[in-house]
């Protein structure tokens, strides 16, 4: 057992306290973010910012690029599905005259014209935090090119681990703050993958909060299908 603790947490005895603070205070804010956006309540996008915020600033402090582009993109997402779930919500109590009700934002499928959209978000991330990795040695050192090896030999399976959750995860936060079902799928195969990968890179309290994730988006995405089934259908898309 003693053994098992110091695998999970024993890189911990590094951290400062403030960092470690910052990671449990970043994770709670997270769940509670993703089980608001389970409920399709507003406030989802305004918790989510704390959490989003704080793992930008952890995140380049421990040079984690990709991650740290990735919550960087949700913390711009967040503003956006934040008005656009407002927006929607105040046309839906307009026309149903329903009021204070945190779960009347409308959902929708995903169309056939949303495709284009996902598909230059997914290369164009992958493309993006291909070059964040391959100009890593410049980035490691202090941007300087002086000494500086690239190559795409010097890629790890995490690099690559790293391209693919990114594409799904900016994907999944596009549909979400479009208020698309399908998003949910996205993250739970995300959330799956970034479990290994977080307890990999040594950051236990992260890869235990995707745990929780995964959980959740499998709850919600039937949740969500159980609300289309009811929301009234002539409603304001």
């Amino acid at each position: 057992m003693a053994e098992l603790l110091n695998w999970l947490f024993g890189q911990y005895a590094d951290y400062s306290t403030i960092f470690i603070i910052l990671e449990l205070i970043a994770v709670v804010f997270g769940v509670a973010s993703v089980l608001l956006a389970s409920k399709t309540n507003v406030l989802a996008f305004p918790i989510g910012l704390v959490s989003t915020a704080i793992f930008v600033y952890l995140l380049w402090k421990w040079q984690l690029f990709g991650d740290m582009f990735i919550n960087a993109y949700y913390t711009v997402m967040s503003l956006y599905g934040w008005i656009n779930w407002s927006k929607n919500k105040r046309h839906q109590s307009v026309e149903h005259k329903q009021t204070n009700d945190d779960n009347n934002v409308r959902i929708e499928h995903l169309h056939t014209g949303d495709i284009p959209i996902l598909s230059i978000l997914a290369a164009g991330t992958v493309s993006f935090v291909g070059l964040v990795y391959y100009f890593r040695p410049v980035i490691n050192n202090g941007f300087s090119f002086d000494g500086a090896v690239f190559g795409l030999h010097l890629f790890t399976w995490v690099d690559y681990t790293d391209m693919l959750t990114t594409a799904l995860f900016l994907m999944a936060m596009w549909l979400m703050a479009r208020r698309k079902i399908e998003h949910w799928i996205l993250w739970i195969i995300a959330d799956a993958i970034s479990v290994p990968l977080y307890f990999y890179k040594g950051f236990t309290f992260t890869a235990l909060q995707y745990v929780v994730f995964t959980l959740i988006a499998i709850w919600a995405y039937y949740e969500w299908q159980r609300r289309y089934r009811v929301q009234p259908r002539a409603a304001y898309a």
